[in-house]
């Protein structure tokens, strides 16, 4: 089916390997085998999950560190050579509604920042929480509370469920939909945190890739780093690749080249201070992984999630740019180094159209929707490779 509607490489990982176990090479070349079966190629691990314990900097860190690397050498040893990855401390990405209508009938994520803080205040109970926010959004907090005075219990179940449950169980494995007591694991998982601040985490992060460099220059991995969703201050977390700043300190700090980027447009795009294009320009050369997609922005900080032909993340001049640089990215390998020079480009969260909300799919994660995104952007690409790159 994938093939058929135009996909070349699949971007998946080894789902049933517990986080933070060793990826034997027989499960990699299982899966790179099942995909090359069906004419298509394993083009980017997303993603080898790196765990807590190395992200807070644990006791076992270096044990885990250890682990990953084994994993690292088995999918270059397999040919596999693009691992997504984050930094991002216990939420992988926050949305307080997965299906918010559209004018079309379609639905699509969305995030309230009123909403986010009343499971923040009121259903996490952090201490702290309330000073995070500003006066417009604690009023209209207070707004929603008086709108929702007679569905209370089952507002606050739909604001757990979207914002720990059905997100981040899927994700990367913190929560799972099994848990009795999500918001009591949730608040244990945010406490491991407490003394630890954007230094550093950055610190934590630097001493995790220098640790991996030396297996990503011998197998020819390239490690590229998703940046936060939403690039926000959230939960009273460290955010550390959320702007142009972060992701400069980050490809400095490690200037390996096998040290990159995943330019993910629409995390990018919800912070209203990024300009999407432009750091797309500055950092194309460490790319070496793109999701494309896109959203809107609303003045008092809420974002919805845009079709793939809109929003502010600007889909077709992000397309020119990374299609030129993987043109000259090819243009200067030998045949050998080719495959390893492809720029993989996915499209990502996508609208729930023609029955995918009955389909049980993971949030963002549609068939009918992405199949839509992926006509879109195909169509962009075709366009750009046609008047620019020849």
């Amino acid at each position: 089916m994938l093939r058929q509607i135009g996909v070349e490489g699949i971007v998946t990982a080894l789902h049933h390997i517990k986080n933070g176990d060793v990826w034997p090479l027989d499960e990699v070349m299982k899966m790179k085998t099942f995909i090359e079966q069906h004419g298509l190629r394993w083009s980017v691990v997303e993603s080898l999950p790196v765990m807590e314990i190395i992200k807070y900097g644990g006791p076992d860190r270096d044990e885990l560190i250890e682990k990953y690397k084994i994993s690292l050498a088995n999918l270059g040893k397999a040919g596999v050579h693009t691992i997504c990855y984050n930094f991002m401390p216990v939420l992988d990405w926050a949305r307080t509604d997965l299906e918010n209508p559209n004018a079309n009938g379609t639905s699509s994520l969305y995030f309230n920042k009123a909403e986010f803080a009343y499971f923040d205040i009121h259903i996490l109970k952090r201490n702290g929480a309330e000073g995070d926010y500003d006066s417009d959004t604690l009023q209209r907090m207070e707004q929603l509370m008086k709108e929702h005075a007679s569905n209370r219990q089952q507002w606050e179940q739909r604001l757990v469920e979207n914002i720990i449950v059905k997100t981040q169980g899927f994700v990367n494995g913190n929560i799972s939909e099994e848990d009795l007591n999500p918001v009591q694991k949730f608040a244990q998982l945010l406490d491991l945190y407490r003394d630890i601040d954007r230094d550093k985490l950055r610190e934590n992060m630097r001493y995790f890739l220098e640790a991996i460099m030396p297996v990503c220059e011998e197998w020819g991995m390239n490690m590229c780093v998703h940046p936060d969703d939403p690039p926000l201050q959230i939960l009273g977390l460290p955010r550390i690749v959320s702007c142009d700043q972060d992701i400069e300190w980050l490809l400095n700090a490690v200037p390996n080249p096998h040290n990159g980027l995943t330019f993910c447009a629409g995390s990018l795009s919800a912070g209203a201070h990024n300009d999407v294009p432009r750091l797309a320009r500055k950092y194309a050369n460490r790319t070496w992984f793109v999701h494309l997609r896109s959203t809107n922005v609303m003045p008092n900080g809420d974002f919805k999630e845009a079709s793939h032909l809109g929003g502010r993340a600007n889909i077709i001049e992000l397309c020119k740019i990374f299609e030129a640089e993987q043109k000259q990215r090819l243009e200067c390998a030998n045949d050998s180094e080719k495959a390893l020079m492809l720029l993989p480009m996915r499209v990502d969260h996508a609208p729930l159209m023609l029955g995918d909300e009955k389909m049980g799919y993971n949030a963002g994660y549609s068939f009918h929707g992405r199949m839509l995104a992926l006509g879109q952007v195909e169509g962009v690409m075709a366009t750009v490779n046609a008047i620019y790159n020849n």
